[in-house]
Parts: structure tokens; C-alpha cells; sequence
């Protein structure tokens, strides 16, 4: 104890006989300087945070206003949106991909042809790895543009192109498109619209097909692959015949790391126990949908 109040005793001289430090003036700050612009800011963040958000707004492959059949780049985004934030899991990583842009309206004229029926011969059937289907390159006139393939397509195939409903249902092949009017009750349809002149939106998967039940007062009544019914204006094309790849649902993928070249993340590992969700379910078919805007009948008292 004695000890030990004598070290702090000495200690204390020492620091009270040393000379005080003489105190400098006190120079004016320098004033802040100029916020950079928005693209310096920009570059500067990126190159202090590896999170920053990524450019994905506008990708390239989406903003092209003139067609081509040429294949496109494009960016992955790892399942993030505009801010950097996963929106998304299980994606990211895989094989590097080229969108190829589809012409879903096939009955697209060309400028200042009469619209009238016309052709197109198949060039070339391909995989393409941004669906599950097939996709045909064909040229007809002065131009080409890729299609989705139908189930026996084959390079050097014609095929049909019609807007003309008549008064007899037609005699079509697949891969022909006619208007949903002109079909015989019972084709097997795919590449199906749903308003006039929109493109295809409905049954475009691989292997699928629907079937055009009936028409009824200007409207046909279609079955998706799904078993529900549809109703669209007769005036909506479709093409005949099902969709290529119908192998697609019995690919088998046998390790993980195929996935991981789809650009599939895995998931969690541990076992979950499955509850009442899991079980087998008998439920009635939805309703119809309809894309009709038919007039309502009031009731008269």
C-alpha cells in the first residue's frame, strides 16, 4: 500500500513539472467545398460501397424500340430491383443469356402492304435459353422475325398467315394463325390473345395447347391447359397445334449444379414438416374468364 501511494505521490510531480504546451491560434476553417455532381456522386459512392444499387431500371435488351432478330445482351440482376434489394430469391449466378425478341402478333403486316392473307417460310428451329419452348426464325417479304415454335415445325415448313373469316371453317395446318372464327370446333390451339391485335399472352409453355370448344355470338369459348375457360372476341388469333418441347416437364436434372447454370440459387437445406397445405385437394373450377365486354340486361319490374 505504502508503495503504491508513493509511485501515484511521484508520478504526480513529474506530469506538474513539466512546461504547458503553448496554445496555437486558432486558424479559420476553410469553407466546405462544392457538392460534386450527380454522376461524380454516383461513381464516388460506387467506388466506396460494394452495395450500391445497380443500373437494372433500363436494361438494354428491354428499351429497343427497332426490332431485330439478332440476339440481344442483357444483365442479370441477381433477383434485386432499383435500389439493390433482393426482391427475389433463388435467383442468381447461371450461364450468360441473349434474349432474342419474339414477334407475338402474328399477324403483323408489313408497311404499306395490303393486309391480306400472306406466308412465311420456317428458316431455322432453335432452343432459346430465356423459355422453355422452342422458337422459329421465318422470313416471308422483306424481313425475318423469330416465333414460337409448334410441336412438328420444321425448317423449310410454310406456313400460314389470315385474318379472313369465312363463312365455312377452314382447313388449317399447324403453325398456321387464323382468327379464332375461322378454326372448326375442337383444333387444339396455342399462342393464344386475349384482345384483338395485342399479341399472343396465353399459352405459351412449353408442350401446352387449348382447345377452342364453341362459338357463340361473335365470341369463341376456349379451354386453357389449366381446365379453365376462357372467353375472347372471334376475332383473336391463335396458332394451331401445340406448343414445341413437350418433352420439357420430364427433363431430368440430376445434380445441383445444373441448376446453378439455370441461374437457380438453392434453398434452405433443413427439413420442414409438412401441414394440411400439402395434401391432396379437390377444388371446383374457377369461373369463366371473359375479355368480353358484353352489354348487361337490366331487369324490368
Amino acid at each position: 500500500m505504502a508503495v503504491a501511494g508513493l509511485c501515484r505521490a511521484l508520478g504526480a510531480l513529474v506530469v506538474s513539472g513539466l512546461p504547458r504546451r503553448a496554445r496555437l491560434p486558432v486558424l479559420p476553417s476553410p469553407p466546405p467545398p462544392a457538392p460534386p455532381a450527380c454522376g461524380a456522386l454516383a461513381a464516388a459512392c460506387r467506388g466506396l460501397s460494394g452495395s450500391a444499387p445497380r443500373c437494372t431500371t433500363d436494361p438494354m435488351w428491354k428499351c429497343r424500340v427497332k426490332y431485330t432478330v439478332r440476339p440481344v445482351g442483357m444483365k442479370k440482376t441477381g433477383g434485386r430491383d432499383h435500389t439493390g434489394r433482393i426482391r427475389v430469391r433463388g435467383i442468381g449466378g447461371g450461364h450468360k443469356r441473349r434474349y432474342r425478341m419474339i414477334d407475338f402478333r402474328r399477324l403483323r403486316y408489313e408497311e404499306g402492304a395490303p393486309q391480306q392473307p400472306f406466308t412465311e417460310k420456317v428458316i431455322n428451329v432453335r432452343y432459346d435459353p430465356c423459355r422453355s419452348a422452342d422458337i422459329a426464325l421465318v422470313a416471308g417479304g422483306n424481313r425475318k422475325r423469330w416465333i414460337i415454335a409448334t410441336e412438328n415445325m420444321q425448317p423449310g415448313d410454310v406456313i400460314q398467315n389470315s385474318s379472313h373469316i369465312g363463312r365455312m371453317a377452314v382447313s388449317a395446318n399447324e403453325g398456321d394463325a387464323y382468327p379464332l372464327g375461322a378454326l372448326p370446333v375442337g383444333t387444339l390451339i396455342c399462342n393464344l390473345e386475349s384482345h384483338p391485335g395485342k399479341g399472343a399472352q396465353y399459352i405459351r409453355a412449353a408442350g401446352t395447347c387449348g382447345v377452342l370448344l364453341r362459338k357463340v355470338n361473335g365470341t369463341a369459348i376456349v379451354q386453357l391447359p389449366s381446365k379453365r375457360h376462357m372467353q375472347v372476341l372471334e376475332t383473336c388469333v391463335a396458332t394451331v397445334g401445340r406448343v414445341s418441347n413437350i418433352n420439357h416437364n420430364k427433363r431430368v436434372i440430376g445434380k445441383a449444379g445444373r441448376n446453378r447454370w439455370l441461374g437457380k440459387r438453392p434453398h434452405t437445406g433443413l427439413w420442414h414438416r409438412k401441414g394440411g397445405w400439402a395434401g391432396r385437394k379437390i377444388k371446383p373450377l374457377p369461373p369463366m374468364k371473359s375479355y368480353v365486354n358484353l352489354p348487361r340486361v337490366s331487369i324490368q319490374e
